[in-house]
């Protein structure tokens, strides 16, 4: 009976460890086509309220090593997420514009959907579950 009691008594531990362990996903992102090594990728991750208005739920920053950076995201609750990315060849850490206020760098959001103008959060939602997820943004 001793034995029944510390079996479960050791399981019971074990799952609420293992519960605590697992807060959420891993997003890793790749960006495979950089045209040069200069500078850093910057990564943000966004929700609906966040994405295009404000500061990022998460940011990382990706070393690019012969025109690739590859960058993971951790603990990332279930829901609707949106990434957007960008080439600070000139490592200012911002995106630098022209005048006319045309990108001076290259950038990419989540889908690789570009189209003309800022990107819009229905072209870069994705849905986090339960399983890590492997992305890829071309720039």
């Amino acid at each position: 009976m001793k034995t029944l009691i510390l079996f479960l008594a050791m399981t019971a531990v074990n799952f609420v460890t293992k519960a605590q362990d697992t807060t959420g996903v891993t997003i890793t992102v790749t960006v495979p086509n950089v045209t040069n090594n200069d500078g850093a990728i910057l990564f943000g991750l966004y929700d609906e309220a966040t994405f295009m208005k404000a500061a990022p739920i998460k940011s990382a920053k990706g070393e690019i090593v012969d025109g690739v950076a590859k960058i993971t995201f951790t603990n990332i609750p279930a829901g609707e997420y949106g990434i957007s990315c960008v080439h600070d060849a000139n490592n200012n850490q911002r995106m630098d514009f022209e005048e006319n206020g045309m990108p001076k760098e290259s950038f990419g959001i989540s889908n690789n959907n570009m189209s003309y103008g800022p990107p819009m959060w229905s072209d870069a939602k994705f849905t986090v579950g339960t399983e890590d997820l492997a992305l890829e943004i071309r720039l």
